[in-house]
């Protein structure tokens, strides 16, 4: 009876269902208004499972969505992948027409895998590969580190070691490393020569100093760090002097091209001895080998 009173307030049927009126409604009417509660009560649980049916369609429609999203970026970067690897295949075992030198297939072979490394970590970040298969994998490029490089340890603490439970301070039963490799830029400094000039108070005397250390390029604006850097950037690093004025450039030093050939030139006329003596030892030797491997130069008039 009270179920039926509740469910009368919920139609505005006030009036109708007080219960001192409703014991004193014949027996036919009250059946009929039990049949309708029960109906209403059936017609209400179809409309909540229709509601729940209609909300977990949407979920799938979303998933489905998603998926289809990233089933297309799937089979874009596996195309990708394959454009890549017909161009490697060409690069490496086309015909000769097809076939690049040894320099330009270099260059072929590192845009072909930067590119696949960029589809690589696209598809690692687009489908959440786990933190496990990074973890191992950087653990096994950490093994190929020369051991003599110096280490610097930076230990990173948890907020706190205080026991959840109340017991105290918690104890520390391992660790987990992890190895990057960093590199200190280059970076330029001055070195500035003191040289204290002392006499005799009296006048007795002369003036007593150091004399001028030797250098290279006697009064000259380079130490010898400096010149070696910037002969092995220009002969072994194949990194042109013009280049090598704009990275200093970067850096707020300003030394144009024509400085930096002059203490090219003046530190070879220097090495021109050791030069000469290498000359003499490998003479010595019954076999000598060399690299005959031609390289492209500048001669205009001839294409």
């Amino acid at each position: 009876m009270a179920a039926m009173v509740r469910i009368g307030y919920c139609f505005g049927m006030t009036e109708a269902l007080d219960p001192a009126r409703l014991s004193s409604l014949p027996e036919d009417l009250r059946v009929a208004f039990k049949a309708l509660v029960e109906k209403s009560f059936e017609l209400d649980i179809e409309r909540t499972a229709r509601l729940h049916l209609t909300a977990e369609k949407s979920d799938l429609e979303v998933q489905n969505a998603d998926l289809e999203v990233q089933n297309a970026f799937l089979k874009e970067a596996n195309a990708r992948l394959e454009h890549l690897v017909r161009e490697f295949r060409r690069a490496r075992f086309g015909p000769r027409s097809e076939k690049l030198d040894p320099d330009q297939q270099q260059l072929a072979f590192e845009d072909i895998e930067i590119a696949i490394a960029e589809v690589r970590e696209s598809v690692t970040r687009r489908t959440g590969a786990s933190r496990e298969a990074n973890v191992e994998r950087q653990q096994r490029r950490s093994r190929a580190l020369p051991k003599e490089l110096p280490r610097i340890e930076r230990v990173i603490e948890p907020a706190s070691i205080a026991c959840p439970c109340g017991c105290g301070t918690m104890a520390k039963i391992g660790e987990d490393r992890t190895e990057r490799l960093d590199v200190t830029p280059a970076q330029f400094q001055v070195i500035v020569t003191i040289r204290p000039r002392y006499a005799c108070p009296k006048g007795r005397a002369g003036v007593s100093q150091a004399p001028a250390p030797a250098h290279l390029i006697e009064a000259g604006l380079p130490t010898e760090a400096m010149l070696a850097q910037v002969i092995v950037s220009k002969y072994s690093e194949h990194l042109p002097l013009y280049r090598q004025a704009q990275v200093f450039a970067r850096h707020g030093v300003m030394i144009e091209r024509s400085t930096l050939a002059d203490w090219v030139g003046r530190a070879a006329f220097h090495l021109a001895p050791i030069v000469d003596r290498m000359a003499e030892l490998l003479k010595r030797s019954s076999k000598l080998f060399m690299d005959e491997t031609t390289a492209p130069v500048l001669d205009p008039g001839r294409g």
